[in-house]
């Protein structure tokens, strides 16, 4: 039932213990029906199957009055999402309208409360992805590796939840499939280019870290899938991109890269041309180029757990110079900060050190991959905003910040700022918070949903008994809204830590 999902949900929430959250959702994995397993793996981790609803705060803000017991099921409950999800067209609002009043009336005050805390994306219990993968592993008795592999390869822990517990052999039998796009591998962090390859050690592949959008590219024969970093399908919006990967002479690959915009000087444009050039297919004109850094799949051969040196030299082959992303290999690290110099005089953000020997790796952030920029900057997630004055009256202006802390699933501040915003940034804030806006206003701060994520640039960290963290940003500014993350991919309170090496 709903009602055990939601305890389960306030159990974990509860505690601190990682093993006492694993426990407890473990224990609910274990009990849930074939029939419901997807569902409630899901929902454990805080989302809903949907991708949209139609959904959000204000059409949540008024509800019927709870049910006095529970009689919801898992199942239901998500058919009646199913249904809300396909209501478009005339009169769609008020059938809206109609199925939340009829599923919410339904459901007992922590129902409700949980409810509607996941269709905003408020379901904060400390629960993550890997948690869920972890608490699966243990429910299935099936080794941890082999589910995170299968979960990396077959775009989510949810596809995977149903072989789990057909044993080991279910989950080896997950394999990359040409069109449908796995999990990102990501590059943790070094003040320095020397302090990064001595992290990775031997020789080394240093890449330029273009500031655009990391795509992932699929083919086979002339069918091709472009998707973001959060597997989003965006091929429809990148006709040019498409063009060049079907040119290339193969029939079946996947590429890993970027997609970014660069001007006539050879220089990047502002970040937020080639996001608003990948948010729609006409883009204001704005061309984006595509440049691959990596190889997974060619023409029938998996490269997932190759060498990295192995997959260069592939993708040297197939992909010509100038749609690769300019990088050098060294076991020098001078050479390899002289790259870096290189780059940033480019206009470039700084250079990602990988090891040669590492194999391709998804989900947590290990030393295989190593990413080195000049300016400190951390993604973090709005927790409130103020009013503005003088010139700034009437526009919602300094943001609270906040940092992602994993064992609480809530966030932690580490200070507000106001400063590297535009007037036209202001424009879009002011609307954008306005919708994300909670109740608990005074008037001054308006608390908000915490889902919108923002790069923040920085000088340095302080030691603060201001904030719960005890930490504080020193000269925070906006260096652009991040769309394409979502809070989960926002850095932890423990990486802001490890900058200070507390």
């Amino acid at each position: 039932m709903l009602a055990d999902v939601v305890a389960t949900s306030a159990a974990v929430s509860a505690t601190r213990s990682r093993k006492a959250k694993t426990a407890a959702l473990a224990e609910r994995l274990a009990e849930a029906s074939p029939e419901e397993l997807e569902v409630v793996t899901s929902y454990l981790a805080g989302s809903l199957l949907q991708r949209r609803t139609g959904l959000g705060w204000r059409s949540l803000a008024a509800l019927p009055t709870p049910a006095e017991a529970p009689t919801l099921e898992v199942v239901e409950v998500h058919e009646a999402f199913d249904e809300i999800a396909a209501l478009a067209g005339p009169g769609s609002a008020a059938a809206r309208t109609s199925a939340v009043a009829a599923l919410f009336g339904r459901a007992t005050a922590d129902e409700q409360a949980w409810l509607r805390g996941i269709v905003t994306g408020e379901v904060r219990q400390g629960a993550l992805d890997s948690l869920v993968q972890e608490a699966l592993a243990a429910a299935a008795g099936v080794p941890l590796p082999a589910l995170r592999r299968a979960a990396m390869l077959a775009g989510s822990t949810v596809a995977v939840a149903a072989r789990a517990f057909a044993g080991e052999e279910a989950l080896a039998d997950v394999g990359l499939e040409v069109g449908r796009p796995v999990l990102p591998m990501l590059a943790s962090s070094a003040p320095t280019v020397a302090e990064a390859v001595a992290k990775v050690g031997g020789a080394v592949a240093v890449d330029t870290k273009l500031d655009g959008i990391r795509i992932q590219v699929h083919r086979a024969g002339d069918d091709v899938v472009v998707a973001t970093r959060t597997l989003d399908d965006i091929t429809h919006r990148l006709p040019e991109v498409v063009d060049l990967v079907r040119s290339l002479p193969a029939d079946r690959l996947v590429l890993d890269g970027e997609a970014i915009s660069i001007g006539d000087d050879g220089r990047p444009r502002p970040f937020q041309e080639t996001a608003s050039r990948t948010a729609t297919r006409s883009g204001s004109g704005v061309h984006v180029s595509a440049y691959f850094f990596d190889l997974l799949h060619l023409d029938g051969r998996d490269l997932l757990d190759a060498p990295l040196a192995e997959r260069l030299a592939e993708l040297d082959a197939l992909v010509p110079e100038p749609s690769r992303v300019a990088r050098v290999m060294t076991d020098d690290a001078t050479v390899a900060e002289d790259f870096a110099a290189d780059v940033l005089k480019q206009g470039h953000e700084g250079v990602v050190v990988k090891s040669l020997t590492a194999p391709w790796e998804a989900g947590r952030r290990g030393a295989g991959w190593i990413k080195v920029k000049p300016v400190h900057t951390l993604d973090l997630v709005v927790l409130a905003v103020e009013w503005g004055s003088g010139r700034r009256r009437g526009w919602l202006s300094n943001i609270h910040l906040g940092a992602r802390d994993p064992e609480t699933g809530g966030f932690v501040m580490l200070g507000k700022t106001f400063k590297g915003m535009t007037d036209e940034m202001l424009r879009w804030q002011t609307e954008r918070f306005t919708e994300l806006a909670t109740d608990g206003t005074d008037g001054w701060v308006v608390p908000v949903r915490p889902v919108q994520v923002v790069e923040i640039a920085f000088d340095g960290l302080q030691r603060s008994t201001r904030y719960p963290g005890g930490l504080a940003l020193r000269f925070a500014r906006v260096v652009r809204y991040r769309d394409d993350k979502t809070a989960d991919d926002a850095d932890t309170i423990e990486t802001v830590r490890g900058l200070v090496g507390s």
